[in-house]
Formats: C-alpha cells, structure tokens, sequence
C-alpha cells in the first residue's frame, strides 16, 4: 500500500490541479463573446465545410461537457453552452470536436485505432475492478497468479488505450488552431486565438495526467503479481 500511495499521490495532486485549471480556464474564456459573433455551432460548420467535409451534421446534446465527434453516424456533438455559444471556448471546443471529423476524413491511423479498441477496452473496464480485486485477493491466501495476471493484462490494454488517446486529442487540437489562425473572420485577434490555444493545451492536460494514473496503477499491480511490492 506504501508503494501505491507513493505513486499515486504525486499524480492526484497534479490531477486536481490541472483540473481545477481547466475549469478555471474554461469558465473565463466562456464569459468572453468573440468579436466575430460566431457561435459553435457556426464555427463548426464553417470547419467542416472548409475542411471539404460534407456528410457530418453538427448536433447539440443537453449534457455539459459532453462534447464530441461520433465517427460511426459521422456527427459532431456539441453541448448546449457550444453550439450556442459566442464565446473563445465555444469556439476552440468546437473546433477540436470538428478536428476529429478531419481526422476521420483523412484516415487518420491513431483515430482508427482507438476507435477499433473502444469496445473492448469498454467491456474490460466494467468487469476490471472486481477481476484486481479477486486476483488480489487469491495471490495473498492462495499464491494462485492468474485472476491477477488477467487483471494485469486488462490494465495494460487500458493503459495502451489512454496512451494512444494523447496524440489522437494532441493532433485534433493542432488541426484545430492552425484552422483558426487562417480564418480571421473566426478569431479576429491574436489575444482571441492565445486564449483558444491556452483552453485547448489545459484541455489536453487532463489526458495526459489520465495516462500518468493508469500508468501508476499498472505498475503497482504488476509489481504485486511479479512479487516485487514491498
């Protein structure tokens, strides 16, 4: 258990703060109307469509922070604040969902590998808890590995998973800005595309530390199936 705090704590600490951030910033660059008047959903289609991207509708969903690109029914999902919304962050939000759709249009590999790896990674999670649990439970009674080493494995596919996440976001909001620079009409200032920048690096934040933690609890419970936790 020593071990795990020690892990564990570090990245907690920073979780909370990049998550405290994010919010933070979130909620300043919410308050801030674009000069341009564009809303989410505007900017949104505007992307698409200069991106030659014809066959993706742009939805509003009622849940906050629920944005999102669905490249099975080819949509763009906005919450209610984003498609909205004629603020900084509704517009950087919106278009790194539609930064997504780009990706999906330009066979973009890392998309299409999370995207064949959510329903297993989906499936595993659900019963991982309870397979640690019980594995845990056997190597300490029973010396019996497997259950563990299950669990051990299940970890490692959703360690990969949250791996391959970073630069499938990292490269959505890359795409995202470079198009929010070229179109001026959008962003009228540089101070608008910084804050757009700025919303968008602490949103990545929070999927770098989500990997760091995953990496943590895999190295905790390997290091318990292969004897090496004090």
């Amino acid at each position: 258990m020593g071990t795990y705090i020690v892990l564990i704590l570090p990245i907690l600490i920073i979780s909370m703060f990049v998550q405290w951030r994010f919010r933070n910033r979130f909620s300043k660059y919410s308050e801030l109307q674009l000069n341009s008047g564009f809303s989410g959903r505007e900017v949104a289609e505007k992307m698409l469509y200069d991106n030659g991207i014809f066959d993706v509708k742009v939805m509003s969903t009622d849940k906050a922070l629920s944005d999102h690109y669905n490249p099975e029914d080819k949509t763009v999902n906005l919450s209610t604040d984003v498609f909205y919304g004629r603020s900084v962050a509704a517009a950087a939000v919106a278009a790194h969902e539609c930064g997504h759709a780009v990706q999906h249009a330009r066979s973009y590999h890392w998309l299409q590998l999370r995207s064949n790896m959510i329903p297993v990674v989906s499936i595993t999670s659900n019963l991982l808890q309870w397979v640690l649990i019980i594995g845990v439970l056997l190597i300490a009674f029973t010396f019996n590995p497997i259950v563990l080493g299950i669990g051990v494995l299940g970890l490692t596919l959703i360690t990969l998973f949250s791996i391959i996440i970073l630069p499938v976001e990292l490269d959505a909001s890359r795409r995202a800005l470079l198009w929010l620079k070229e179109n001026k009409e959008v962003l009228y200032t540089t101070e608008e595309h910084a804050q757009a920048k700025d919303a968008l690096w602490w949103a990545a934040m929070t999927y770098v530390v989500a990997a760091l933690g995953a990496l943590a609890n895999l190295f905790y419970y390997a290091s318990i199936l292969f004897g090496r936790n004090k």
